[in-house]
């Protein structure tokens, strides 16, 4: 069955990922994301012009069901608590979001093409802006004391990201459990209450 050009390129941008995944940024070629496929490097290129533009479209197509996602769990009908620490245990690297891997190698490449350093930056704008609503709709409800919530989203998401690199760079170097103490921790600190008080809030 011949594919639209919608599902073509949907289908690229997959086996893209994939090879992401396997290979790194620097070593994928255009010519794997093809054979992974069965098609030829040609019609690779028509569809993305460049290596860069596919790497960054993947990055993009794959951040697509996250964010997707993370809107569903902070557009529940429910406190912004519940709202925020369900994003934050799916967000962080011992919950359910996959593909650390997948980023971590991205946010290395985006050092060096400007491209997909575009794209990361706008992907982690949304997340960010995602977050700071939350909880400004948490003050406002009274719920939260947090004088500047978009601060607070960039640290929490910070010390997510960074717990992230480092189990997923080095295995065991800290446990899931501590982790997620952790997370707790600056959850509570960065909205004003205590672990006690967001544990009860939120069973």
């Amino acid at each position: 069955m011949r594919l639209s050009v919608a599902e073509r390129r949907q289908e690229l941008l997959r086996a893209a990922i994939e090879q992401i995944a396997a290979r790194g940024v620097a070593a994928v070629r255009i010519a794997d994301v093809a054979a992974a496929l069965g098609v030829s490097n040609a019609l690779v290129l028509y569809h993305f012009s460049t290596k860069e533009k596919l790497v960054a479209e993947a990055f993009r197509y794959a951040a697509g069901d996250d964010l997707a996602h993370l809107r569903k769990l902070l557009g529940r009908r429910t406190t912004a608590l519940r709202r925020l620490r369900a994003a934050v245990r799916w967000y962080a690297p011992t919950g359910q979001a996959k593909g650390w891997r997948l980023w971590i190698e991205g946010w290395a490449a985006a050092l060096r093409e400007p491209v997909l350093r575009e794209v990361t930056r706008d992907l982690d704008e949304q997340w960010k802006a995602a977050i700071t609503e939350v909880i400004a709709e948490g003050v406002t409800a009274g719920e939260f004391s947090c004088p500047d919530p978009k601060a607070a989203a960039l640290r929490l998401t910070a010390l997510l990201d960074g717990l992230a690199v480092q189990m997923t760079a080095y295995e065991g170097a800290v446990p899931r459990t501590r982790a997620q103490e952790w997370a707790d921790e600056a959850l509570a600190r960065e909205v004003g209450l205590d672990r006690e008080a967001l544990t009860a809030a939120t069973r």
